[in-house]
Order: C-alpha cells, then structure tokens, then sequence
C-alpha cells in the first residue's frame, strides 16, 4: 500500500513539474475527454438494435396468428427471435400497443378500430392485406343486412375488429344492441353445429377472430350460406375504410363450384402498427417480412400490391416512408443484420467523437500554452513601459536608479510565479529581456561618468 502511494506521489510530482499549479486544470480536461469517452461507448453499446420482439396477433389459429408464425421464421434468419402473443383481435392489439405496461412491440390492426383510443405513440408500418368480412348463415336467401333483423347473430368475441365492424354494419341497418335482433358476444366453441343445430342464425367472421379451418369448414358445409354483399359499393362510400373484394365463383373450389356464383364482399385493410420507439433496422427487417408474406397474389390482391402506404388512422413511420421510398438503407441491404448494426453504430457514435476528440487533444496544449502566456504578458507589457522610459528621452541619474529598482521589482514578482518545465523557455527569455534592458542602463551610466 506504502508502495503504491509513494508510486502516485512520484507521478503526481512529474505532473507538477510539467504543468505546474495548472496540473488540476490539465487533469479536468483529461478527465472530461475520458467522460465523453465512456459516453460514447455506453451509447455504442446500449444502442444496438434489439435481438428480439414481441407482435400481438389474434386467436390461437387465426390468419394473423398464422402469419406471425411466418414473419417469425423470417426474422429468425437474421437473427432476431419474433415472440408471439395470443390475443382476442385487433382491438385487443391495439389496447396491448398503446399500454406502455404491456411488453409488446408490434401488432396487426384492422383500420377502422381506433375510435377514441389515443394512438399518438403508435405508428404504422403500411397496410398488409385485406381482411374481408364473412357472414355465414342458414335458411333462405337474404340480400340485405336489414333482413337478419330479429335473428340471433354471433358479431365476434368482444376487442376483435369482426365486432367492431359487425356492430357498424348493424347500426347502419337499423340493428343496434338491446333491441329485437339478439347480438351474441361469446365465441363459440363450435360455430358450425350452433348453425346447423339452430342455436344461432348467423355468424360473423374475419381472420383475426377465427381460424382458416373454421372458415373452411363454414365454406364447405351444406345448408349453410355465404351472405353476398350487393350492396358493397354503399356500405364504402358509408364507411370510408372498406374496400369492394370479389370472390370469383368457383375459386374455394372448382370441383365443387364454391361459390356457386361471384360474391361481393366488403373488406377493411389490416396495418402492421408498431410503438414509436422501434429501432429502425427492425422496421426493415418487419417490412422485409410483410414482403414476403403478404406480396405474392391471392384471391383478392394483385401480386405486389401489399405492403403499402394507404392508411389513414396513424401517422406513417418515418422508417417505413424511406424504405418503400429507396428500400433498405445501403448498410442493411450489403451486410447481414448483425454487422450493419455493428457498422450503423460506428458511424452514428464513434466517428462523431473521433472528430470531437481528436481536435481537442490537439488543442489541449495550444489553450494551456495560451494560459501560460496571459501569466507571462503582463510583464512584458510593464518591461516595455520601462523601456519606454530609460531610453525616450535623456534622464537623469536619479531616474535612471528608479528604473533599475523597477527593474529588480519586476524581476522578483517573475520569480515568485510557477512555471511548468515545459515552458521554461518563456520564462528565461522574459528574464534574458530584463537583463538586456539593464544592462543597456548600466551602459548609459558608465558612459555619463567616463564623460
């Protein structure tokens, strides 16, 4: 310990010897170019994009379920673990999104669902794909939504969009809860027998609240029907977030001629919405995911058609605008995720302070060469002023001895002021400069005698 104690005294007193009482100064500069060091690497490290994320999806073997399973195999591949959380619909998703209590990420919603939900920390990622509406029911023929009025109809568990567009379409038919028509909440653990055993007259379906087997199943059983919306083209002039689909006949399946005839129905569009805090390079790889999945044709889209920008409830990421604008960014594009995150981070932490550090190491010596030069100054300002005096204009012997004890006055206060080693040259040339001016005194006084 003695050791190590006297170790540090013997630096301290190189240091002392080098910057003088400045030391301090010198070491608060070197002290704050360490903070802004370690600064620097906390941000380096604290700022790389998560290895994982969390997506709200639907119920267990709904389509978005089925479609988060396949962004997380996408994800995987680069390196990123996608967690998937079950969840009633989409406006189950939405509340998850906007409570900060709730560990999720990312999640799909159907337009159409905000109603006074604040949204203002959530963005969206585009819109994926259309998510038709399907009302499968029993009996007769209907063609209007008015006709189920007096009927029992299931509109979708409670927080799923299936509800929630159920009820505006009930309400803009005169069909709203508490009157004659009985509107059933509760999912049904087998919809297909509740028709056919005449528990229900009518189901209302969509991919967030019901799985693709059900749909099939529905699709598929005699004495069940499909409810034809001709009155698509009305219902999205009324409700301005669906969209008119066609299902052309015979396309479920040829041998059977499911549907029997071309159906219209009506659809909203669903939008990957995320938390304003997701890093950037996982709106790339998400985006790169909704590509995949959702940009081949279907019975309802164009190839290429999803993902887009058409929405109109949340404010676009920034993100998502440059990608479906110039795609990936050059680093993400070129490089597996790992390294251009590796490399984003360089350029956006370490190069700044390179470019900060390295100018203030350099000027680190020129400021204190400076300090030492303000101490230094002032006497030469008096030095000239003394100068000035001797030799301005002819003096007399009492003159000249008040200089020369000006002089040696000057010359005591300089001896009293602590310069570091490394500037010993300004202060031996100031006192070589005193000498000088009192030597050339001396030569005027032996001259006045020797006259």
């Amino acid at each position: 310990m003695i050791e190590l104690k006297a170790y540090f005294k013997n630096i301290w007193a190189k240091l002392a010897a080098i910057y003088g009482s400045s030391v301090l100064l010198m070491m608060f500069w070197v002290l704050g170019i360490l903070a802004l060091i370690c600064i620097a690497v906390f941000l380096f490290f604290n700022s790389a994009a998560p290895t994982s994320l969390t997506i709200t999806t639907g119920e267990e073997g709904s389509i978005y379920q089925k479609n988060a399973l396949k962004y997380k195999a996408i994800l995987a591949r680069e390196g990123v673990t996608l967690n998937i959380v079950p969840s009633n619909g989409s406006i189950d998703n939405l509340n998850k999104l906007v409570d900060k209590h709730v560990n999720v990420d990312i999640g799909f919603v159907q337009s159409g669902v905000v109603g006074k939900i604040k949204t203002d920390k959530l963005m969206s990622l585009g819109s994926i794909a259309y998510q038709p509406m399907m009302i499968f029911y029993r009996g007769e023929s209907k063609n209007l939504i008015s006709d189920f009025t007096g009927e029992r109809l299931n509109v979708g568990e409670l927080g799923s969009g299936t509800h929630s567009l159920a009820l505006s379409m009930l309400k803009e038919n005169g069909i709203l809860p508490g009157g004659s028509t009985e509107l059933i909440e509760k999912p049904s653990i087998n919809p297909v027998e509740d028709l056919l055993q005449d528990k229900i007259d009518a189901i209302f379906v969509m991919g967030d609240s019901a799985s693709l087997q059900l749909i099939k199943d529905l699709v598929k059983t005699p004495g069940i029907n499909i409810f034809n919306f001709d009155q698509a083209d009305g219902y999205t002039r009324r409700i301005k977030y669906l969209h008119k689909l066609v299902l052309p006949m015979g396309s479920i399946d040829l041998g059977k001629n499911i549907p029997v005839n071309d159906l219209n129905l009506i659809a909203p569009t669903v939008e990957l919405i995320a938390r304003d805090s997701l890093h950037p390079a996982l709106s790339d790889l998400l985006l790169d995911a909704a590509n995949e999945v959702h940009g081949s044709a279907t019975l309802f889209v164009k190839s290429g058609e999803f993902p887009n920008l058409t929405t109109q409830e949340y404010r676009i990421s920034p993100d998502a605008t440059r990608y479906y604008k110039s795609g990936k960014s050059f680093l993400y594009r070129d490089f597996p995720f790992w390294m251009a995150s590796f490399i984003n981070r360089i350029l956006v932490f370490l190069v700044p302070l390179l470019l900060i550090l390295i100018p203030a190491i350099k000027l680190a010596p020129s400021i204190y060469r400076w300090k030492i030069q303000l101490a230094i100054y002032p006497f030469y300002k008096a030095l000239l002023e003394l100068e000035k005096d001797a030799f301005g204009s002819a003096n007399d012997v009492d003159k000249r001895h008040e200089i020369m004890n000006n002089l040696d006055e000057l010359e005591a206060k300089l001896s009293n002021i602590k310069i570091p080693a490394a500037f010993a040259d300004m202060f031996y040339g100031l006192r070589g400069h005193i000498n000088f001016v009192r030597t050339r005194l001396l030569a005027e006084q032996i001259a006045d005698v020797t006259e």
